[in-house]
């Protein structure tokens, strides 16, 4: 790009400007006729001609970053994207959260890095593509660092995706690394970049850090589009579970009588967690059917809202597989060996049940302006997540949760994945022109998530739904390129539970908790 820049300039350093009329080199004009008597002089004027100002330049939504061309004719090049995306929050923090270790922390004011990423593509020719995408994510003063869960500094920056890509012909694109051509839903693909509300309600990445690194897989994918119909199969590694599981943690000890009678029992408790032992293959795809504009499937990321560039309608359904993903001990599993605990040899003989992780999803998208003239537009997005991961599982995750420790239910965390049906749906409109002048577009919405996960029930053993709203408005200063969200959500505290020998957690109450988040997010 310097040396562009330099030659560039040296270039328009060395054109040649012609002498203007009477300089050296040049004849002098004639000289002009005799005026007519009593006639006035003419004003004098000149004889260089002064260029236009310059047409005020508006940004193009969903440009092509910044590009450096390779060839003349632009089919190859390297592009560069980057993003910062910015929280200033206030959250009122779940039961018992420490903000440092023995210190409760009711509420608080905090900021937080949610993303900052940097893309590089670049296309040798239309057929070869390579993809790098680094970066860091959810940098907390109490975590998101190095050492995640007790500190917050030095994050560690690692590739998000590494991909090498391949296309076939104009049906089938293959490709294979660190890849995003997640199956299951069009949110599970969607972009960081245009959401339509502050952020996905994370249930759309049910897995994430688990089996995957930060909801992306190693394998090999095809994609591609065959008519209206867009596709997208891949097969990756099981990475395997940071969660330490065994035997003893899926069921509880009790240790009766004393000295030499002593006598250790281990019980199942019929909850399912991630297999330490899982090793099989992902198979994950997701289709969609688009009705009227077709979309752009260069890169694995959808769009969360056109702002009335574009009217799309698609209809979509995905699954994820993962053989023996999960594994448990039902309550029927009662083991007795003499003594005050389990030697490593009889932990390893306790059965235990595998579980598959089978998940499933249909979803709906609408975008679509309203009036060309007011450029106003509508968005519309739902979703229904239909998940098995093995008995009573529950996992609680809180984005750039703000708590200290280990603890899952700390902070902002709330239920995120587990086996049962969740429901999600997202509005927006894209309000008139010049509302708050010529620079800034607002855009109000609204998003609802209801999930039923078997693992959480009330005291009467039904079961205790999630539900999750959040309220707020994007103002776009240069579309996505450069816009602040302000958030309001109402976020259940599911601290006050106990956990039961059959597996489900009681929920003795739930409360509500608001978080008042501002985005500031820029990208180029």
């Amino acid at each position: 790009m310097v040396l562009s820049a330099l030659l560039s300039g040296s270039g328009a350093l060395a054109q040649v400007t012609p002498p203007l009329p009477g300089q050296p080199g040049q004849p002098a004009p004639p000289p002009a006729a005799p005026l007519p008597p009593g006639q006035p002089a003419p004003a004098a004027q000149s004889s260089v001609p002064v260029a236009p100002p310059p047409a005020p330049t508006e940004s193009v939504p969903y440009g092509a970053g910044m590009k450096v061309n390779l060839s003349p004719d632009g089919s190859k090049y390297l592009r560069f994207i980057t993003w910062h995306q910015i929280w200033t929050r206030y959250t009122k923090n779940n039961t018992g959260t420490e903000r440092a270790p023995g210190k409760p922390q009711d509420e608080q004011v905090d900021f937080a890095i949610r993303r900052s990423r940097l893309i590089i593509l670049s296309q040798l020719n239309p057929r070869f593509m390579i993809y790098t995408h680094i970066g860091i994510n959810n940098q907390t003063a109490v975590s998101g660092g190095f050492n995640a869960a007790a500190d917050g500094k030095k994050p560690q920056l690692f590739v998000h995706e590494a991909v090498v890509e391949y296309k076939l012909n104009k049906y089938v694109s293959l490709g294979v690394g660190m890849h995003y051509q997640n199956g299951l839903s069009r949110m599970t693909r969607s972009s960081t970049l245009n959401f339509l509300t502050l952020d996905a309600p994370l249930t759309n990445w049910p897995v994430i850090e688990t089996i995957d690194q930060f909801a992306r897989g190693i394998g090999a994918y095809a994609k591609g589009r065959a008519g209206k119909l867009d596709y997208a199969f891949s097969v990756n590694e099981s990475f395997l579970t940071n969660q330490a599981a065994n035997a003893l943690s899926l069921g509880t000890t009790v240790v009766s009588g004393t000295g030499t009678s002593q006598l250790a029992t281990s019980t199942g408790v019929n909850r399912a967690q991630y297999n330490p032992q899982g090793t099989n293959h992902i198979w994950q795809g997701y289709l969609s059917y688009e009705f009227l504009d077709q979309e752009s499937n260069l890169l694995p990321f959808n769009v969360g809202t056109y702002l009335g560039t574009k009217r799309v309608f698609n209809v979509g359904a995905g699954f994820f597989y993962n053989q023996d993903g999960m594994v448990s001990r039902p309550t029927e599993s009662t083991v007795q060996v003499n003594g005050s605990g389990f030697t490593p040899a009889q932990i390893a003989a306790i059965e235990t049940k595998k579980d598959d992780i089978v998940l499933l999803s249909a979803d709906v998208f609408f975008d679509t302006p309203l009036n060309k003239e007011t450029g106003t537009a509508f968005t519309v997005y739902g979703v229904y997540y239909n998940y098995n991961f093995g008995p009573n599982h529950v996992r609680y995750i809180g984005a750039a949760n703000p708590g200290y420790g280990s603890n899952a239910l700390r902070g902002n965390a709330v239920p995120h994945s587990g086996t049962g049906n969740i429901g999600f749906v997202e509005a927006g409109y894209l309000l008139p022109k010049n509302l708050l002048g010529p620079k800034v577009r607002v855009q109000p919405y609204a998003s609802y998530m209801l999930a039923a996960y078997e693992g959480l029930r009330k005291p009467d053993g039904d079961i205790q739904n999630t539900n999750i709203f959040d309220g707020g408005a994007n103002f776009y200063l240069d579309s996505h390129n450069a816009k602040f969200t302000l958030n309001y959500r109402a976020r259940p505290d599911f601290t006050d539970q106990t956990l039961t020998p059959d597996g489900p957690a009681r929920v003795n109450s739930v409360k509500y908790r608001p978080e008042i988040t501002l985005q500031t997010q820029i990208f180029l």
